[in-house]
């Protein structure tokens, strides 16, 4: 396929991968075509949808190496689904009457462009892959190849996203700080919330990090340095049912014994619960672009503070969210590799004409390869039932619960 022009755009939320995603793909057009145009999309899709865009310099080109060193997005992200007509005209990004699919297209054609790169989540894919559809139906003659983007790790058939294990890294470095707040108060009840709207495997995974860093230290209760106080008591996932009465009696337990409880609680675990409380109650339940509830105006840390506080004789309760955190920080070891991976593999799709999304397949023997966009699915769950996590559960005494239906809390 003969490439005049790339473009790329950011969107979804942050997460330690789009700013070296973004440096690796101008870094490999540079070397394997330097030829070829670039440009990038402000904003994601908004930018898309009004024809805000950047052209990539020969400067900029020189420069791309420092993107792998810092979080966030060069060129800004936004929650654009293009299939939204009504959010697209109230933001102004397009005209009553048109559709977002349609002035995305033409934009597109209106710059020239020949691959677009989509770096986002499971939103930001679905909407690639519905414009990647549209197109065909036009017979336009544009790629789209995706670049899988989440801290949740939730895009199924995709083995490992972009930026979920930088995320787990800094969620567990967050939680060796503010675990120390245990002895800040005496019966002290810590909540670690963790980020994830459907799939707790961000929680678990950062659980097991911290788990890790605790086993690792060296002890000395005789100065008050107690393993036990200072490590994981409870992890709670969407995925996973979770008697209150039984872990109540758990962990009143571990309070008596030790003065402390310290729980990791991904922000999806008893979503469905506290929604039907507010609406039951006549309570507006704030959504997104994309129809998700705006978990952020939902509290679920402070919801199941509130459930536990009193029933585990807790003097003072504390609720700590990570998740900015962790997905404005920078790549770690692990993600850089897969990134630059992922990007030289798209690079490598692009030239010869094969659209999708990059990542191991799952059900192709894990192998790298560019996903048909038909097979693309959000909302993917975290197993409960791989190994590490009933070890990591047997290790904190926590017994392992049955799959969940309906958020994973029940009476």
């Amino acid at each position: 396929m003969y490439i005049r022009k790339v473009a790329l755009l950011t969107a979804g939320g942050l997460a330690p991968c789009l700013s070296s995603a973004v440096g690796a793909l101008v870094e490999r057009y540079t070397e394997v075509a330097p030829d070829i145009e670039i440009i990038g999309y402000r904003d994601g899709y908004a930018g898309l949808l009004t024809g805000d865009s950047i052209t990539v310099t020969t400067e900029m080109r020189e420069k791309a190496h420092l993107l792998h060193d810092f979080g966030g997005s060069p060129l800004g992200n936004s929650r654009v689904k293009l299939t939204n007509v009504k959010d697209a005209v109230k933001r102004g990004l397009v005209k009553e009457g048109e559709e977002p699919l349609d002035v995305a297209a033409r934009q597109l054609a209106a710059d020239g462009v020949d691959v677009l790169h989509t770096i986002g989540g499971d939103d930001t894919n679905l909407s690639a892959r519905d414009l990647a559809l549209h197109l065909r139906k036009q017979a336009r003659e544009l790629l789209v190849v995706g670049l899988p983007k989440t801290i949740d790790n939730d895009v199924f058939p995709i083995k490992m996203t972009l930026g979920a294990q930088s995320a787990a890294e800094a969620g567990a470095e967050f939680a060796t700080h503010i675990v120390a707040e245990h002895s800040s108060n005496p019966r002290m009840l810590i909540i670690h919330e963790v980020m994830g709207r459907s799939c707790g495997w961000l929680t678990a995974e950062t659980a097991r990090r911290y788990h890790q860093w605790v086993t690792r230290q060296e002890w000395a209760p005789s100065v008050g340095l107690d393993q036990k106080s200072w490590d994981v008591h409870g992890i709670y996932v969407p995925e996973m049912a979770v008697d209150i009465d039984a872990e109540v009696e758990r962990l009143r337990k571990v309070m008596d014994d030790q003065g402390n409880v310290t729980i990791f609680l991904s922000e999806g675990a008893g979503i469905d619960t506290i929604i039907a409380e507010k609406e039951a109650a006549g309570e507006e339940v704030q959504r997104d672009a994309y129809g998700h509830p705006r978990i952020d105006t939902l509290n679920p840390g402070q919801w199941f503070a509130k459930q536990l506080t009193d029933r585990l004789g807790a003097q003072k309760s504390m609720v700590q969210k990570s998740g900015y955190y962790s997905r404005s920080s920078r790549a770690n070891r692990n993600d850089l590799r897969l990134i630059q991976a992922m990007c030289d593999y798209a690079i490598r799709c692009a030239l010869a004409g094969k659209d999708g999304v990059v990542g191991h397949d799952t059900e192709n023997g894990g192998r790298l390869r560019a996903i048909e966009f038909e097979r693309l699915k959000g909302g993917k769950s975290f197993d409960i039932d791989e190994p590490w996590f009933g070890e990591l559960l047997d290790s904190i005494g926590q017994p392992k619960g049955d799959l969940a239906e309906g958020g994973g809390l029940h009476d």
